[in-house]
């Protein structure tokens, strides 16, 4: 049988590095001529990096590059190595994008238009960078692998996270821009969700091809997810199939996609979004 070859395609490699660069220039651009000059800021890390640097003589960027470090090495460990090539990549040209724009004039003083744009162009970055198999802040590896332990959804480790970020904010900045950022992060999580086609923390996945038993090996060696076999007859054919069947994290989905077209570009690929996941384990390491 002739074989597709193993490495992603000039192509596929040109188009993730252009999206993952554009989307975190436009973070970038969200936060230095937005957000950062009205006191608003975004959860997670970046919220962190932006109080630290308020507090700190030192620019948004380097925070933003060193408390993202360790979450790359989990990334690493956790999802994998172009996950981690692509994260560090986009890391680096956020914080570059934020050196070369701190003192560019913003683009609007109403809060208003700074929450509503700066919110937009802030989900679009994110969710660009996520679809493309990368991310820009460590918050949510940290939500996942807390949710390993403690059994909560991701979403809602998230939001815990980022309240504590947020009431920070408030002694920092004042209540006043706390409550904006607020709504921008609502406002930059519904753009993202709609960039990234709806991702939840957890998708099913379903595979129809004929090279099954390489791609349910492969999923189970390189994404360390348990794979399940379900029988099946083709409808015109009537030859007997086995269609495998697997959940995965959201940003192990983009990873999971390029496995399956690595063996088999003819693969048929059903993803769907899970409610909540009982039961078995999403633990890396169990594999059954």
């Amino acid at each position: 049988m002739e074989r597709v070859s193993k490495k992603l395609s000039k192509a596929d490699i040109f188009k993730r590095f252009i999206f993952i660069t554009l989307g975190s220039i436009m973070m970038g651009v969200a936060l230095e001529i937005f957000l950062v000059p009205n006191n608003i800021i975004d959860g997670g890390i970046t919220g962190i990096s932006i109080m630290l640097s308020e507090l700190t003589p030192l620019p948004l960027g380097v925070f933003i590059f060193i408390l993202n470090i360790p979450f790359l090495y989990i990334g690493y460990k956790q999802i994998g190595k172009t996950f981690a090539i692509s994260t560090l990549y986009g890391i680096i040209l956020l914080s570059l994008t934020t050196v070369y724009l701190h003192h560019s004039v913003p683009f609007t003083n109403e809060t208003i238009l700074a929450v509503l744009f700066g919110g937009l162009i802030l989900g679009l970055g994110v969710g660009l960078v996520i679809r493309y198999g990368g991310s820009l802040d460590g918050t949510e590896i940290v939500a996942i692998l807390l949710s390993k332990r403690t059994r909560m959804p991701v979403g809602q480790l998230i939001m815990i996270i980022n309240f504590f970020i947020f009431i920070f904010a408030g002694f920092v900045f004042g209540w006043d821009s706390a409550m904006y950022s607020i709504f921008t992060y609502y406002i930059a999580s519904k753009v993202m969700d709609i960039v990234v086609e709806g991702l939840d923390e957890s998708k099913s996945v379903t595979v129809i091809s004929k090279d099954y038993e390489e791609i349910s090996e492969a999923i189970a060696n390189r994404l360390g997810r348990p794979t399940t076999y379900i029988y099946a007859k083709q409808g015109r054919t009537k030859e007997d199939t086995q269609m495998i069947y697997c959940v995965v994290t959201r940003l192990e989905l983009a990873k999971l996609k390029t496995i399956i077209q690595e063996i088999d570009r003819n693969a048929f690929i059903s993803i769907s979004n899970v409610a909540d996941v009982l039961g078995g384990s999403m633990t890396k390491k169990s594999i059954h």
